[in-house]
């Protein structure tokens, strides 16, 4: 018996499954069905549109499909799956049995301000509890679609996960999310999460059943991990120390992983709460110093802040104050400032969500003050993340719109997103990454004019444009920035093999002194570059650590 997973991908709170990621829900649901005895298949719905594989269902006996995104956001690795899309393979698979889990079944798809309410569809089984718990139900031959999978469950399933590994396109090139705990610490939950709703309050999972899982996604090829379904990384393991955080805990997990993927090459984390982090403070500082000795550079934590105004704070049940967000922020980037070949080990991201309750222009002007605060106070973000609104049914927010309107009309979003983007990102960016930062194995990704695009594997990467068409993973110096992406060469370079288009992207190098270099190579020294160059430009050259080297 043969079953196909289809993967639409998920986007929760705290879990993230578009490529290069690959979440845990469809490991999971492998490591079921190899539990009872099937033989695996997994395809992404991009592969499917790609290579027009609609109907490739009919050539198995189950067809599981996995999907749904409950926050707003935009893709760059894949495009999840649509309602439309789904009503399609379901209707043209006639043979399988068909069975479809994860958010889209609660009618979570994006849809303008708001989501779509599943329409009805041609499916066997809508599962609203978890996947991997309705495959053991039902091959009990007892199925049960609201079957919830604990950790004893998810610990038994897991390691046999592995299997879809490399079926997935980008391999080996993927970043596997990695759950440590599922729902939320907080004593009241914020009016528009759907973690609560979805998982309810915090469970965390055992140390050494993530590590077994790690261990054996290591075994198969996989060197990228990322800490990313929990809703808090500090928190992790307080439901178990009485809300307190866990130092031991998490130098226990960052420890283990290290010895159970010992040449792994990216060790990421993602959501982090600010509030918590200074009502802990002694407690959260060894957490992060621990993160910092045992991750690889380029980490960030995603501070929930979504609004620094105090009314829009308390309206939505958000914990924390502007004042303990700024606090936050300054210890992160004390203790995770370091860098590694100019790359900063951990940094803050701020995520800001526009059109919450409360909200005013003030609220936008807020926004922009202490965003604004924290650059010229010195301090890094690694990124602003800022989205508009999306209203998901069961949330109270959902309520609270059914009979108001939003008062800031769209418009003013734009022009405080656009004022956020031009006057702090780009300097924010010049900061993070400084002309002379080496970006290790960037992949490409695609083509566009003379550039080709890529990015490293880890949490929120850098976009890098660097001239000409490459295909191999690369490794690259940064030699200017744009608003939200950095300029690059190849690395190490020298002026004496470096392209027409390379040189161009110097600053200072223009088309005629590009083409002047290269009719005068070689360069023996930089006195006789110094001869056709200005000598600022020259001292450009030197900072972004471009060398003579002979050809």
């Amino acid at each position: 018996m043969k079953a196909l997973i289809l993967d639409g991908y998920v986007d929760e709170p705290a879990v993230f499954g578009v490529p290069p990621y690959i979440s845990p829900y469809v490991r999971y649901l492998a490591g079921a069905l190899v539990l009872v005895g099937l033989e695996v298949d997994y395809v992404t719905i991009d592969r499917v549109r790609k290579e027009q594989l609609w109907e490739s269902a009919n050539e198995y006996d189950y067809l599981f499909v996995v999907a749904g995104t409950t926050v707003p956001g935009r893709y760059k690795g894949g495009t999840p799956l649509t309602l439309g899309e789904l009503q399609k393979i379901l209707s043209l698979a006639r043979r399988p049995l068909k069975v479809v889990g994860g958010p889209i079944v609660r009618g979570y798809s994006p849809k303008g301000g708001t989501v779509a309410r599943l329409p009805e569809i041609q499916a066997d089984y809508l599962v609203t509890g978890d996947v991997e718990a309705f495959v053991l139900s039902y091959f009990r031959g007892e199925p049960d679609p609201t079957a919830k999978g604990d950790y004893e469950t998810i610990d038994r399933v897991a390691p046999y996960g592995v299997v879809i590994l490399k079926k997935h396109p980008n391999f080996p090139h993927i970043i596997c999310e990695i759950e440590l705990s599922r729902g939320c610490e907080r004593e009241t939950f914020c009016t528009f999460c759907t973690e609560p709703i979805l998982h309810g309050r915090l469970t965390s999972r055992k140390v050494e059943s993530i590590l077994k899982e790690i261990e054996s996604l290591y075994k198969v090829g996989c060197r990228a991990f990322r800490f990313g379904r929990t809703a808090n990384i500090l928190a992790y393991g307080s439901d178990m120390n009485a809300g307190k955080p866990s130092p031991e805990l998490i130098e226990e997990l960052y420890s283990g992983t290290r010895m159970a993927a010992p040449s792994l090459e990216v060790l990421h984390t993602d959501n982090a709460n600010p509030a918590y982090l200074v009502k802990y403070e002694k407690a959260c500082r060894k957490i992060v110093e621990t993160i910092v000795r045992y991750n690889t550079p380029g980490d960030v934590f995603s501070f929930g802040v979504e609004s620094f105004d105090e009314a829009v704070l308390r309206k939505n049940n958000i914990q924390g104050s502007p004042e303990e967000f700024l606090k936050a922020v300054a210890i992160v980037n004390e203790i995770g400032g370091g860098r590694v070949e100019g790359v900063p080990k951990l940094l803050p991201g701020i995520n800001l969500i526009f059109g919450l309750p409360g909200e005013t222009e003030r609220t936008l002007e807020k926004n922009y003050f202490y965003l604004k605060k924290i650059l010229d106070d010195g301090y890094l973000l690694r990124r602003i993340n800022i989205r508009k609104l999306l209203v998901y049914p069961e949330t109270p927010v959902y309520e609270y719109f059914k009979i108001r309107k939003h008062k800031v009309k769209s418009y003013l979003h734009e022009r405080w997103k656009r004022k956020i983007r031009e006057e702090i990102d780009h300097e924010m960016l010049k900061r993070v990454f400084p002309v002379g930062t080496v970006l290790r194995k960037v992949i490409p990704e695609y083509v566009e004019g003379k550039f080709t695009f890529g990015r490293q594997l880890g949490s929120y990467p850098i976009l890098v444009g660097v001239p000409g068409v490459h295909t191999d993973v690369m490794d690259v110096v940064v030699v200017s920035h744009g608003e939200r992406s950095v300029t690059a060469i190849p690395y190490p370079p020298s002026v004496n093999s470096m392209s027409l288009e390379e040189l161009t992207t110097i600053p200072g190098i223009g088309q005629a002194l590009a083409r002047k270099i290269i009719l005068n190579r070689p360069f023996r020294s930089w006195s006789e570059l110094e001869k056709i160059v200005p000598p600022e430009t020259v001292g450009i050259l030197k900072k972004i650590g471009i060398s003579l080297q002979q050809v």
